[in-house]
């Protein structure tokens, strides 16, 4: 008859669940003293209950057991004291960035006439030939600038004329107006004087005849 298998779960039944506890734990710390006896191992259990009882095995010491796991696992954690590869490779970068900068401002110190004692010959001719490079884009720019000055100069002094030439056409205008309105009104007065001599020679002329009847 085959022994029926226990379906593993928690126990509901308290008791039942204390008494399987401590079967169990018994049997547990049997086989772990079993197991150091037969491999000559060093075995360690911590068991705690469901009410916070401790219950222990060591094949020689827990302490002993807790210092030595404690050592092991130190000795597999990275060293602090020394760098990672990553901040090596950080700092490096970061050397050669500022080396390369010191280097850059030691050139333009040069550049500027300074800090020129321990130059050779051939490195001061290196040095002008690039500042007289540096000076010919230079004139190019201001070549450049000076032309684009000068179009825009001329553009602004062609507005200038343009709207010189307006102003005078539209004085001119103005003058022709008044002059034709000068004109008009001269010839509307010689009519009206004529009309007004026409008028009273009319009546000189009907008043002697009058007299003569």
């Amino acid at each position: 008859m085959t022994r029926k298998k226990i379906q593993i779960k928690k126990i509901d039944n308290i008791a039942a669940r204390q008494v399987a506890f401590s079967k169990r734990r018994k049997g547990l710390f049997k086989k772990a003293k079993e197991l150091a006896i037969l491999c000559d191992a060093e075995i360690g259990l911590l068991v705690f209950s469901a009410s916070g009882k401790l219950f222990d095995y060591a094949s020689s010491s827990v302490q002993g057991l807790l210092e030595k796991h404690s050592s092991v696992h130190s000795e597999n954690l990275p060293n602090l004291n020394e760098p990672s590869v990553e901040f090596q490779l950080e700092s490096n970068i970061r050397a050669k960035l500022n080396e390369e900068v010191e280097k850059k401002r030691h050139e333009l110190r040069q550049m500027k006439g300074e800090e020129l004692q321990g130059l050779g010959l051939e490195e001061l001719k290196k040095l002008e030939k690039s500042l007289l490079g540096g000076l010919s884009r230079v004139a190019e720019m201001m070549d450049g600038r000076n032309a684009e000055l000068i179009c825009d100069i001329g553009r602004k002094v062609d507005l200038l004329i343009e709207e010189n030439q307006r102003l005078n056409q539209l004085k001119v205008e103005k003058m022709a107006y008044q002059t034709h309105n000068m004109q008009g009104h001269s010839s509307e007065s010689i009519v009206n004087n004529s009309q007004d001599y026409d008028s009273s020679d009319t009546s000189l002329k009907l008043g002697l005849s009058f007299l003569e009847h």
